[in-house]
């Protein structure tokens, strides 16, 4: 069930490839005596780096830099050196994005890994890396797999989601509402997300704070990326083992059970796939808009007094923060002419989409209300658009709105020019969000009083409220843990240990 990091010798190469300790000599470099090839983005003037300092202080100054320096298409590395184009113009990311015969979203195509300049173990593998998913695809297999993951996620019921982010976020406000202090990127905006993730997957909640460490080193791309990922993968395999024999209502099962007959290792990659975009994403978007929301005296101001709604304040962030700074990956089919810049087949495209709702070209400027304008770039857009946006933007407004129900009062604790982020090439996250209120000890709403012996959340009263569709996995398995080795839990227990993946 494993996956190569990149394609094997099986797949599609244009040469021979290096052995993977030629390359990973030089520390995820190019291989020695690899030189970029003429007309390669590496030999362009300015090439910028997207990671380092410049990058994490300031990206936008970065992309405006690069706009006034080459136009709507820019020369830029990422981690280890490796080189790409960068797409800054609104206009031009649709043109890739939307024209799939021109621009392929598969990874073997990528001249540098065909021909031996990107080593086996480069951290940019968990996110660059052909896989058997539908990012990786295009056409027939890319509507097939694709059409899997969409119906599958529409049958999640969108007011039993909302119940289910209010839950979790009570229970994550309880944990600090007595103190009076709280910081929202660890004690909230990290955890919600993944929490509703595992309710939706079926998984035992155990596993979310494991997966919401892998999940953010992945995106980090550092080292560390790719024992991340393997770590993802080995949950992810027992979960799909776990749901062959106890299928429920949840994201596994369905697309176990779809008429498009994934493989187990389909289901896998794509059950990764939604886990670490939807973290990711949905934990950005979530921090950004509680800054905004805390900082900014247009949003702070107009939500208290009724004139802007909380969903047109998620969707202004979406325009001016979007969760995912740069998106990979687009490949030309052929040697052409981008605004005016020279593209070789095979070149790595990136889509700039925090650059591109910038563009001076669509008449607005940064911070310019939209007023639920949606035709920014942050979910992508063409045959590749997020197809869970939707879930994304509930758990935001939801777990945001629960938080501000419960503290009314939340002030930020430090002054705003101290706060400070961390950025990778993919995406901009504030490092940490304290904040100040007064301490609150009224009841969790969700909370029930246990009965019988039972804890709280795994009674029968508990069951029958869980959201149908969305945790009712998480039901099964709190009433499993009173037969110790029966049921779901018991499953994943007797599952840890013997499903390896990756």
């Amino acid at each position: 069930m494993s996956t190569p990091p990149f394609p094997g010798p099986d797949l599609p190469s244009a040469g021979p490839r290096p052995g993977p300790s030629a390359a990973a000599a030089h520390g995820g470099t190019p291989a020695a005596g690899a030189a970029p090839p003429p007309g390669c983005p590496a030999h362009a003037a300015g090439a910028a780096p997207l990671y380092g300092p410049e990058a994490s202080a300031d990206p936008m100054g970065l992309y405006e830099r690069l706009r006034a320096e080459h136009g709507a298409i820019a020369p830029v590395l990422l981690e280890g050196g490796v080189p790409a184009w960068l797409l800054l113009g609104y206009d031009e990311i649709l043109q890739v994005a939307r024209n799939p015969r021109r621009f392929a979203r598969d990874t073997r195509l990528w001249r540098d890994w065909r021909e031996g300049r990107i080593p086996d173990d480069s951290p940019l593998a968990p996110v660059l890396a052909w896989r058997p998913d539908c990012i990786s695809q295009d056409g027939r297999e890319h509507r097939r797999l694709r059409g899997a993951v969409k119906d599958s996620l529409e049958r999640f019921d969108r007011r039993a989601i909302r119940r289910a982010v209010h839950r979790r976020a009570h229970q994550l406000v309880d944990a600090f509402a007595g103190a009076g202090r709280a910081e929202l990127v660890g004690q909230f905006a990290l955890s919600l997300p993944m929490m509703v993730l595992t309710d939706l997957y079926g998984l035992p909640e155990e596993e979310g704070a494991r997966l919401v460490t892998a999940s953010r080193q992945l995106v980090g791309g550092t080292r560390k990326a790719l024992e991340a990922d393997r770590h993802i993968h080995e949950i992810l395999g027992r979960l799909v083992a776990a749901k062959h024999l106890a299928p429920g209502p949840d994201l596994a099962s369905w697309l176990i059970e779809h008429e498009a007959a994934l493989s187990d290792d389909e289901v896998r990659q794509h059950l990764r796939l939604v886990l670490v975009l939807a973290h990711e994403a949905t934990t950005n978007l979530m921090v950004n808009t509680l800054r905004m929301v805390l900082t900014d005296p247009r949003f702070r101001g107009t939500l208290n007094g009724g004139q802007m709604t909380l969903p047109a304040a998620v969707e202004q962030i979406l325009w001016d923060e979007p969760p995912l700074t740069v998106l990979p990956a687009r490949f030309p089919r052929y040697d052409m002419e981008i605004a005016g810049r020279e593209v070789r087949e095979g070149d790595l495209l990136l889509l700039g989409l925090a650059a591109g709702n910038a563009d001076p070209a669509t008449g607005r400027t940064t911070g310019q209300e939209m007023h639920g304008n949606r035709s920014h770039l942050s979910f992508n857009s063409g045959p590749h658009e997020c197809p869970g946006q939707d879930i994304g933007r509930a758990v935001t407004g939801s777990g945001i709105d629960t938080l501000i129900a419960r503290l009314p009062d939340l002030r930020l604790a430090v002054p705003e020019e101290e706060l400070t982020w961390t950025s990778s090439s993919w995406s901009r996250r504030l490092d940490a969000l304290p904040v100040r209120f007064t301490q609150r000890h009224d009841r969790n709403p969700f909370a029930r009083t246990p009965a019988g012996g039972s804890r709280p959340g795994t009674g029968p009263a508990a069951r029958s409220e869980a959201p149908a569709g969305v945790a009712g996995a998480a039901g099964a398995a709190g009433a499993a843990r009173t037969e110790p080795g029966r049921g779901p839990a018991g499953l994943w227990r007797r599952l840890r240990g013997r499903v390896r993946t990756g």
